[in-house]
């Protein structure tokens, strides 16, 4: 189903904060009326990006489509080690050309203060080769901001509230 708001939830794990943010986020655009959709890796069987066979398998095939239909695309990522992880560069990687001129904004999910700038040099790479326009106001929440599998820091709600306005309000391409 095609949707003007994607939201890729880019998480492995069972027991996903980040999932969680993607999750509300999720239900802010569907409050407003308007057309969104997660795309959950943990339901995409995606291949390794080799330069090549890759790029016709067929979830690599549908995931494209689907975020070539989208203007909006939400990341919703964990950091580790520093950075987003490798399934969400994995799907860039395999569907390259339909992040072309997309809004992009980051919610991201980490254990501690210390990477709070890890989606740059990734944000950067969008921008770059896809001319992608981020959005400056990155919501990024620690092990502090949620309890018993839920958010509960007021601020983090209240900030991907704001991401998901900006990402309404912002045109481009």
């Amino acid at each position: 189903m095609p949707a003007e708001y994607v939201i890729v939830s880019a998480s492995r794990k069972p027991k996903s904060r980040s999932r969680l943010m993607a999750a509300f986020l999720l239900e802010y655009y569907r409050a407003q009326r308007l057309e969104a959709a997660l795309l959950d890796l943990r339901d995409v069987t995606l291949p390794f990006c080799d330069g090549d066979a890759a790029y016709g398998h067929p979830e690599s095939v549908r995931c494209t489509a689907f975020l070539a239909e989208a203007r909006v695309i939400i990341v919703a990522t964990p950091v580790y080690n520093y950075d987003v992880n490798a399934a969400v560069k994995n799907l860039v990687e395999l569907t390259g050309r339909s992040w072309e001129n997309k809004v992009v904004g980051f919610v991201c999910a980490a254990g501690g203060l210390g990477s709070y700038m890890a989606v740059m040099s990734f944000a950067n790479s969008l921008m770059l080769d896809f001319r992608c326009l981020v959005i400056p106001r990155f919501v990024y929440a620690t092990s502090d901001d949620f309890q018993d599998d839920r958010i509960s820091a007021e601020k983090i709600k209240q900030r991907l509230a704001e991401l998901g306005e900006a990402s309404v309000l912002v045109r481009y391409g």
